[in-house]
């Protein structure tokens, strides 16, 4: 398949670096809000990059579920692929990509669990079939001989936790938080000439921006 002669001018918005926000957290809250006003499916996805000890860099989508005065959290199975990277190693970077907006931000930080009680609370207010879930994906991205054994275990938790019981936290799972040390917006411009202004922390609690070349 050959995509060369397929493109697209980006035309839909601009970034100054004189006006934007002296903290990157409300600019990144003004750019959620409007992908949430433009009903961008799922906004709050993002690809998340790691890398363990092996080198091998790994990406996946995971949805980022709130944004905190340092930086962003998800919540995944600790025991995963990408858990066993970032206990290996606790650099990763995350991206939001909203093509509606023509948009994108990269996320550059180090992560680390969160408080399990904030966990565990967290968990409860999930979906009860989706709390049965997270017991069924144990380790997740283990090996499964197929679909059945997947389902079997799904109903068999879910009569031994009914709708009307509490399904228990499980202490494999949990979320994590991306304390963000750099931050880049990135605005799509015609002629690719896109604007790109990214904002970086200070030894101390300060941010400052540069531009950078499209």
């Amino acid at each position: 398949m050959d995509f060369t002669d397929q493109r697209l001018s980006y035309e839909k918005g601009e970034l100054d670096q004189q006006s934007v926000p002296d903290s990157p957290f409300e600019l990144l809250k003004e750019w959620m809000n409007e992908a949430i006003a433009q009903k961008v499916q799922e906004p709050y996805a993002m690809s998340l990059a790691t890398c363990g000890a092996d080198n091998k860099p790994s990406v996946r989508i995971v949805l980022m579920r709130e944004i905190t005065e340092n930086g962003v959290v998800f919540y995944t199975n600790y025991e995963s692929a990408k858990g066993q990277d970032i206990a290996e190693n606790p650099n990763v970077e995350a991206l939001f990509f909203w093509h509606e907006l023509e948009r994108q931000v990269r996320i550059s930080g180090s992560i680390a669990k969160i408080d399990a009680n904030k966990s565990a609370a967290y968990f409860q207010k999930r979906p009860h079939d989706s709390q049965v879930g997270a017991w069924v994906s144990q380790p997740q991205s283990g090996e499964v001989a197929d679909r059945e054994v997947m389902q079997a275990k799904f109903d068999e938790l879910q009569n031994q936790y009914p709708e009307s019981s509490q399904v228990p936290t499980p202490e494999f799972w949990g979320g994590y938080e991306i304390s963000i040390h750099e931050i880049e917006f990135w605005q799509g411009r015609a002629n690719r000439m896109h604007d790109r202004i990214v904002y970086t922390k200070d030894n101390g609690e300060s941010w400052t921006t540069k531009r950078l070349l499209p």
